[in-house]
């Protein structure tokens, strides 16, 4: 079976790099031969992760290439996309692949829509508000990384739409033994573009941090002035990230209470678990199904909520012990690759027999 991957990134890109390439060994064993043809290349993401302009040539230039790409598709058994074929423009692509019945699945982990549909231009919202939802519907099959993206599958009338939750590959998070240090450290991993999130905890985390019996340690989230906050910012890889996670004492994800938010896939709670870490986040949309509260973490909805949570997780050394084998347990049994590669395996191949 020949399977044309069109991902947003390279492997650079979280989103390509945990929802499609970490399969690709497990596909590639089982009899899937996957082409990959990303859209945006390497210097697309060290751009926009230093803040530096777009690059406008590049960028049509990728455009281009998707194109003769597609006009290969029919090569192909199955085409396997990321959100969409070219951005910000309308679902001509994907409409045409349905006309030439060529079969196509499309995954989701982020509530990408919203960059239509809740866009502050009148112009972009009614030209393109439904556009995704163009996608959905003609698409074979829609897998989404959580029921909030599921649910607007549905409402496009998508033939078939599956769940399928981000997952960390354990092979790679082996647990090690923990040493005690003095200061407890506040871990957060993600990158320049989702740090605000981040910013959003520095009253409650200043608090916490008081005493200077607590520190942060931040990965991959670039410069960040987190005033009477202790910090260490250390640079992303995906080399060095296991590593730098099991520095954690305990892990956070905080997240406003909107429609993007509910888009998330819980991927930062994941890792945190994988690595046998207690986690505290906001109580919104994927959180609340990840974290069992008071087994493997803790949710927080207000100030006070993060600051006894954190406070509570650092003098009781044993609950975050207890608090971190359960939630490495969670990911052995939803969260990991191990469980997930062959589902995605069944998905494939029954979407391109269907269709044949």
């Amino acid at each position: 079976m020949k399977c044309l991957l069109l991902s947003r990134y390279t492997r650079l890109g979280p989103s390509s790099r945990v929802r499609s390439y970490q399969y690709l060994p497990y596909l590639e064993a089982h009899g899937i031969h996957v082409s990959v043809a990303p859209l945006l290349g390497d210097s697309y993401i060290r751009n926009l992760y230093a803040g530096r302009r777009k690059n406008w040539g590049a960028i049509l230039g990728s455009y281009y290439r998707r194109i003769k790409h597609l006009l290969k598709s029919r090569r192909f058994d199955l085409v396997w996309m990321e959100y969409e074929l070219l951005p910000w423009l309308p679902a001509w692509s994907e409409c045409l692949l349905a006309f030439l019945r060529i079969p196509y699945v499309v995954d989701y982990d982020d509530a990408i829509f919203h960059r239509y549909d809740l866009h502050q231009n009148f112009l972009v919202r009614a030209s393109l508000g439904h556009k995704i939802d163009a996608v959905m519907r003609r698409a074979t099959l829609v897998i989404a990384g959580n029921h909030y993206l599921a649910d607007r599958a549905l409402q496009a009338r998508a033939k078939r739409v599956e769940v399928l939750p981000t997952v960390v590959d354990l092979d790679r998070y082996h647990l090690t033994a923990r040493t005690n240090k003095p200061v407890f450290s506040v871990g957060w991993i993600g990158s320049p573009v989702t740090i605000h999130y981040l910013a959003s905890l520095h009253p409650a985390l200043s608090k916490a941090c008081a005493g200077g019996k607590m520190r942060m340690i931040l990965v991959g989230s670039g410069p960040i002035e987190l005033p009477s906050v202790p910090t260490e910012v250390r640079a992303w890889s995906e080399e060095t990230e296991v590593a730098s996670i099991r520095d954690f004492d305990v892990g956070v994800m905080p997240l406003p209470d909107d429609p993007w938010a509910h888009g998330k896939c819980g991927y930062k709670l994941v890792q945190y678990m994988a690595c046998a870490l207690p986690a505290v986040a906001s109580p919104v949309g994927m959180n609340r199904q990840i974290i069992k509260e008071n087994v493997n973490g803790l949710l927080a909805a207000t100030e006070e909520d993060w600051v006894r949570a954190l406070s509570h997780l650092r003098d009781n050394p044993r609950l975050c012990e207890t608090m971190g084998r359960a939630g490495r347990a969670t990911v052995e049994e939803r969260y990991c690759l191990q469980v997930t590669a062959p589902r995605l395996l069944t998905l494939l191949r029954e979407t391109a027999n269907r269709s044949n």
